[in-house]
């Protein structure tokens, strides 16, 4: 069914598409024109994320390009406004109207995309591995590794989700440490949870989650806190699900304790974020919070740090990386020209820019030690804690209705952590048949 309605809503939105991109400023016109000097000028058309900063930054970056390229013209686009850029780029590919590169590739779209055809493998390109590899670990690059064996899709920024804390809140609840495990949570939680107006109703949570069963609140609870239980795993294995385990049974039980002891609100919280109006001590989010709260709620003292684990856990803690990557689609008739754009997307002079016109991560090693990024990070001192994180996260894995799935787990979790109708480890088993189901209806 999930698969009937996809396919339903890709075909209204490629109607949709088409139309948008017969407007003259979506017409790419490939090649045809000619330079001054009598050479033919390639024509490639790059889709950004459709957000101010990354519409800035796309434009400061393409007229770099073309200046510097003249037999080479890029045209940026942003992606067309929809529910989301997941469907237009489904949409796109039914209807062959895909840009040649995009850079707002969620990983967890990818199986939708290269199952439909719609991307080159960039290891073909015979530089691909030195070019990546300058950039990132070995391991995490091979989490972005398909299930047949190529890669995809460039691993560009990250959104690593952290645990912000209220200092001022601690303070005044006598938490002296930064809960680093479960338990230290708890006994934190203990503390800042309390009755602060005298009415009988705890007003100050130590913190809060959207209760509501939707699928894409569980990025910033139990999927970050079930990589970072388990050292860095995702929810499948070789392409198999793989989270009815005792690391899932310990993140609903966090959660589960959480809401028992009243640390967490049971209903939805209206009339602003907890956070900003600092009635919770901690908030599960990535590093465009910081200039969120910097922008609204300047005088709040706040710290970044790693998410909670459980006890007696070693090695570091991993989280999710909210990552979005960048992709050659297959109608390109220019391959090896979008390849070297996307190189001098990755260049290190522009992932400079991506940090100071986005706030946004880029994916590559040598954040703290490359001196170019060092005046970024001095001026942005709280940003050393995600680029610290990015070489521990991990991204989505390459499989069907990943939506479907979280849906899923979302209902489990809402059962089970919130109001305690299952226990964790029927919970966690029921979601992962349920998944499993659904990878296997759509074989």
């Amino acid at each position: 069914m999930a698969l009937i309605l996809t396919t339903m809503r890709v075909c209204a939105l490629t109607a949709c598409v088409l139309g948008m991109l017969s407007m003259p400023w979506g017409c790419s016109g490939r090649q045809g024109a000619r330079a001054p000097g009598g050479g033919e000028i390639v024509e490639l058309t790059y889709w950004p994320a459709p957000n101010t900063q990354e519409i800035d930054l796309a434009d400061s970056l393409v007229r770099g390009w073309n200046a510097s390229h003249p037999l080479i013209h890029v045209r940026m686009q942003p992606i067309p406004v929809s529910q989301s850029s997941e469907e237009v780029l489904l949409a796109a590919i039914a209807g062959r109207t895909t840009p040649d590169v995009c850079s707002n590739i969620w990983p967890g779209a990818l199986h939708d995309y290269t199952v439909s055809g719609g991307l080159i493998p960039l290891d073909s390109f015979s530089d691909f591995d030195s070019v990546s590899l300058s950039r990132m670990p070995k391991d995490l690059l091979e989490s972005f590794r398909s299930g047949d064996g190529h890669y995809y899709q460039f691993p560009w920024k990250t959104n690593p989700v952290m645990m912000f804390y209220n200092l001022r809140l601690f303070r005044e609840a006598g938490v002296t440490e930064v809960p680093r495990t479960y338990s230290e949570y708890f006994a934190a939680g203990a503390k800042v949870s309390r009755d602060t107006s005298g009415d009988g109703q705890i007003d100050v949570w130590m913190g809060e989650r959207d209760v509501r069963p939707i699928w894409w609140q569980r990025l910033f609870d139990f999927y970050p806190f079930y990589i970072a239980a388990s050292g860095g795993k995702t929810l499948f294995t070789n392409g198999n699900v793989d989270f009815d385990n005792a690391e899932a049974r310990n993140v609903f039980a966090f959660f589960q304790e959480c809401y028992s002891r009243n640390f967490f609100p049971k209903t939805y919280f209206v009339g602003g974020d907890p956070f900003d109006l600092e009635k919770k001590a901690t908030h599960f989010a990535g590093p465009w919070e910081v200039a969120h709260l910097e922008k609204f709620v300047p005088s709040m003292r706040y710290g970044v740090a790693p998410l909670p684990v459980p006890d007696g856990h070693t090695g570091p803690v991993y989280t999710s990386g909210d990552y979005k990557n960048i992709a050659i689609f297959s109608t390109t008739t220019h391959p090896a020209e979008s390849w070297e754009f996307v190189k001098y997307l990755v260049s290190a002079e522009h992932d400079l820019m991506l940090l100071e016109i986005c706030n946004q991560i880029p994916v590559r090693g040598d954040l703290r030690s490359n001196r170019l990024f060092s005046d970024y990070f001095v001026r942005n001192p709280l940003m050393i804690h995600f680029a610290d994180q990015a070489p521990f996260t991990r991204g989505m894995d390459s499989a069907p209705d990943l939506k479907e799935i979280f849906d899923a787990i979302s209902q489990e979790y809402e059962g089970c952590a919130v109001y305690g109708r299952k226990s964790p480890a029927e919970a966690i088993h029921a979601a992962a048949l349920r998944t499993k189901s659904i990878v296997e209806w759509n074989q």
